[in-house]
């Protein structure tokens, strides 16, 4: 088995469910300790957390506001009292709001871009401080396909997580000379309970134009997670890559 992520600790946003479960569940089984943090999850026997140590892993649940600045540093904190670290950092927590613009909210795009943009910020300036002066991090941001293509009813969207990848771009820079690598996954049409929530005609559309003919999988998208926070992804850093079967406009 894997074990390339050994001695690591890993903090996960959104790992209750979808991609951000898939991702927390692949890191732990490349060795790492996990803190699987989210707003709810923490409850049951198929919480992730509990996953992971059923199978033989280190893991903890943090109830984390990715949107409340003091809360993620005490995350973080909390991740190194816990685990040591965290030298790996996924940001994944993220909400939808989709409305045409006209009919958007400002509550519909401030909770949207607090929650995509500002929560990363808040648990990248919080990491960042700690890989600093361990000399060694890796910092993963989940983006999307609609931050380069957008879509009509997602400006919100496609903003924050444009933000999201300029974001990864500057820290990249910033951080290269300690051997931090940060990096963005832009996935595409993944089957998760925000894509199933779609309308069906909608979600029949996107499948006529995916080259590949299906969804993807949250877990094909832990498997890039993975590989970027190991050892063989150390010179690769500011990148966004995409996981999307081949779509690159919604």
């Amino acid at each position: 088995m894997n074990q390339e992520l050994s001695g690591k600790c890993a903090l996960v946003t959104g790992a209750a469910r979808g991609i951000g479960r898939e991702i927390a569940l692949k890191l732990a089984e490349a060795g790492a300790a996990v803190v699987a943090a989210d707003v709810t999850g923490a409850d049951g026997s198929d919480a992730t957390h509990q996953v992971i140590i059923d199978r033989g892993g280190k893991a903890e649940f943090i109830a984390l506001d990715v949107t409340d600045f003091a809360a993620a540093a005490e995350a973080v904190k909390r991740a190194g009292e816990l685990f040591g670290g965290p030298q790996i950092l996924v940001n994944n927590a993220g909400v939808n709001a989709d409305q045409p613009l006209g009919r958007m909210r400002p509550d519909d795009w401030r909770k949207v871009i607090e929650v995509n943009l500002t929560g990363c910020f808040n648990l990248c300036r919080a990491a960042s401080r700690v890989m600093l002066r361990l000399r060694e991090g890796r910092i993963i941001n989940l983006s999307s396909i609609v931050a380069r293509g957008g879509r009509a009813g997602q400006a919100n969207y496609a903003a924050s997580k444009a933000g999201v990848e300029g974001l990864t771009r500057s820290l990249a820079l910033e951080l290269a000379h300690r051997g931090i690598t940060v990096n963005a996954i832009a996935p595409g049409f993944i089957d998760t309970d925000m894509t199933r929530a779609l309308p069906e005609e909608v979600r029949e559309e996107i499948f006529d134009r995916i080259p590949m003919k299906r969804s993807g999988m949250a877990s094909e998208v832990a498997e890039l997670a993975a590989f970027l926070a190991g050892p063989r992804a150390a010179y690769i850093t500011g990148q966004t890559i995409a996981v999307n079967g081949g779509l690159y406009f919604v």
